[in-house]
């Protein structure tokens, strides 16, 4: 029970970094500003800009080395704020889980059971954790290329958390929005 819990406070620090690609009908130049504009909106600054950002060398490295989709990409680097509801849900996990401990090992070994349940003291080190480990720069990689299949003059392809990228697609998809880029999501094979 100990390990799970402690596997999953761990887990909600976790990178969740995607690859996806969408169809627009719209010129590579012009969907690209328009991209640009929507993260720009949602407090992304390109790399060289972001002086308040500290991206390590590894990380820029593996954004542009490892996918040959990213050769030329534009690179944008936000800050993720940490969710005060998952930091407290966290550190409402672990106490409960800290009871039951201390339950049980109150049961086993009784001359110890008044001093296990100090225990649940210890559970808003979950939130701590989970604040610390969460507030990191985000970085979104993004390429537009001109394409003459499917019906779409330009693809995009986005890499970032994945989040941010369900985030773009519905943007997206708004009336007023979907009008103008005709942004879909790419049904080729690479």
């Amino acid at each position: 029970m100990v390990i799970g819990l402690g596997f999953f406070i761990r887990a909600s620090t976790k990178d969740r970094v995607e690859v996806m690609q969408f169809g627009s009908q719209q010129s590579p130049e012009a969907l690209q500003q328009a991209v640009i504009k929507y993260f720009r909106l949602r407090a992304y600054q390109p790399m060289a800009e972001s002086a308040d950002a500290s991206i390590s060398g590894e990380t820029a490295k593996d954004l542009t080395a490892t996918d040959p989709a990213t050769s030329n990409p534009t690179t944008l680097v936000g800050m993720v704020s940490p969710s005060i509801f998952m930091a407290i849900f966290l550190s409402l996990l672990a106490a409960v889980g800290f009871a039951c401990l201390s339950l049980i090992a109150a049961t086993l070994f009784p001359s110890w059971g008044g001093r296990l349940i100090g225990l649940v003291a210890a559970s808003p080190l979950a939130g701590v954790f989970y604040w610390r480990k969460s507030s990191r720069p985000e970085v979104v990689t993004l390429k537009v290329e001109p394409e003459a299949s499917q019906g779409c003059l330009s693809k995009l392809t986005v890499k970032g958390h994945r989040d941010e990228i369900a985030e773009l697609q519905s943007a997206f998809t708004r009336p007023e929005l979907n009008a103008w880029a005709g942004l879909k999501k790419w049904e080729g094979a690479e």
